[in-house]
């Protein structure tokens, strides 16, 4: 079974660089910015892949000390959370500052959460400032990296330091094989929409804990099911310890860290919608991560029982409303449910399969031309520069999502709305919903081909 990525939290006090050493190890275009309810501060997460296995990166709120300021106790807060949740911390400090106050007690608070801590110390340019950057080794931590994150100076060493300490290796294959008699199941969404309860429902016995109070699960499940000789392994997003203080603040922003784990190793993303709410800002936010890293996906509208007055036109204006709020992701299948008294919970696993093999869909080259033939004789591409714009023939390079691959004269001039016209003909005529279709558009000279030039 494909395992779950390492977390790496970048923590310290404000101003010290830990945002420029963030872009710096996932890139700035990786970085995906996410703004969370309750936290004034954007919260950064991103994927870090320096030609080794993938691991996860989050950058944090600054440690200040004590404050009556609320902003800067729910960015403590958010950091602490970060702590608990990594697997290692890259505690950054200021070397041209020196050792202050502040640094003691974040050292302190490290110290005591027993994760394995690398000490970078940031604005280190040159040789001087390396041996003035021993200073912080009266902190006590056995892993010192002096680093420029705004030069890249010294950031080499301290990745091979998080490998050595995360245990990878930089010639290890990011993923283990999949079996694909297997189907990995991540029920997602926000807190408290139903998600252990649905869980439950499906496994037929109470494997998880459930309790009205948002965000007190934390880590996610694993739970292996067999159902007519299918197995599927339904990962819940939520997770078995105590609530506490520090999970109540920081459930609702590192939910969409551990959505994002869970959603890079599943197949299928159930996504849940608590029906007397409807879509939200962070409901929309995972369906699009789910999109964007092109996992078959399914729109779960939990508690169905409990909306009021409904007839039989309730769900058709539900699904439109869907439409509208997720214009990306209207081929999700969409299914009304209550994980409390078991609606409509027996189709699910009939859906997740479809959808499944949906995903994994392929077609040899003939059949896919012949498609292309009709639909470009039913509606030209629209010219370009003047130019008239020919899609010589398509392949399938990949599954998982389906990708097809056009070969064309002008590859920048196929615009947009028709690459959609072309998505929204190949769902409809293969009978594709619940999986993102990927196209690719590459040049390929036609030397038969008049108006090419």
């Amino acid at each position: 079974m494909q395992r779950e990525r390492k977390l790496v939290a970048i923590v310290g006090r404000p101003n010290v660089g830990k945002s420029t050493l963030f872009n710096r190890v996932v890139g700035a275009k990786k970085a995906i910015v996410l703004d969370v309810p309750g936290v004034t501060r954007d919260r950064h997460y991103g994927e870090a892949n320096w030609d080794g296995p993938t691991f996860d990166v989050v950058d944090t709120g600054g440690f200040e000390s004590k404050t009556d300021s609320p902003v800067v106790a729910q960015m403590r807060a958010q950091a602490m959370a970060a702590i608990e949740e990594a697997d290692l911390v890259v505690f950054v400090v200021d070397g041209r500052a020196g050792l202050t106050p502040d640094d003691t007690e974040v050292a302190h608070i490290l110290r005591a959460s027993r994760r394995p801590v690398i000490c970078a110390v940031n604005k280190t340019d040159g040789p001087k400032q390396d041996a003035d950057s021993y200073e912080f080794a009266a902190l006590g931590f056995e892993h010192l990296a002096p680093i420029s994150a705004e030069h890249g100076r010294g950031v080499s060493e301290l990745l091979e330091q998080i490998m050595a300490l995360l245990g990878l290796s930089w010639d290890e294959p990011e993923e283990e094989p999949d079996d694909e008699r297997e189907i990995r199941v991540a029920l997602l969404g926000r807190p408290n929409v139903g998600k252990s309860t649905m869980v439950n429902r499906l496994l037929g016995e109470e494997r998880m804990i459930v309790d009205s109070v948002a965000g007190t699960t934390r880590d996610a499940i694993d739970a292996p099911l067999v159902v007519d000789g299918q197995r599927f392994v339904l990962i819940d997003t939520a997770g078995l310890r105590r609530k506490s203080k520090i999970d109540r603040i920081s459930s609702e922003g590192f939910s969409v860290m551990r959505t994002l784990r869970a959603v890079e190793r599943c197949h299928v993303a159930v996504v849940m919608i608590d029906a007397t709410e409807g879509v939200t800002d962070q409901d929309a936010k995972i369906i699009g991560i789910t999109h964007e890293k092109g996992r078959g996906l399914i729109l779960l509208v939990n508690k169905w029982d409990a909306v009021p007055d409904k007839d039989d036109k309730t769900m058709d204006l539900y699904r439109k409303q869907l439409e509208v709020a997720l214009p990306f992701a209207t081929y999700a299948p969409v299914l009304f449910t209550s994980g409390l008294t078991g609606q409509r919970v027996h189709k699910l696993l009939e859906l997740v399969k479809r959808v499944r093999e949906n995903h994994m869909f392929r077609r040899s080259t003939a059949p896919l031309n012949r498609w292309l033939d009709d639909v470009t004789h039913r509606h030209h591409p629209p010219s370009y520069q003047n130019k008239r714009v020919r899609l010589y023939y398509v392949t399938q390079a990949r599954t998982a999502p389906p990708t097809l691959v056009f070969h064309c004269n002008h590859p920048e001039g196929v615009h947009f709305s028709y690459q959609r016209f072309l998505i929204n003909q190949f769902r409809e005529h293969f009978e594709l919903d619940g999986t993102p279709i990927r196209l690719v558009f590459r040049g390929k000279d036609n030397p038969f081909d008049e108006d090419e030039r």
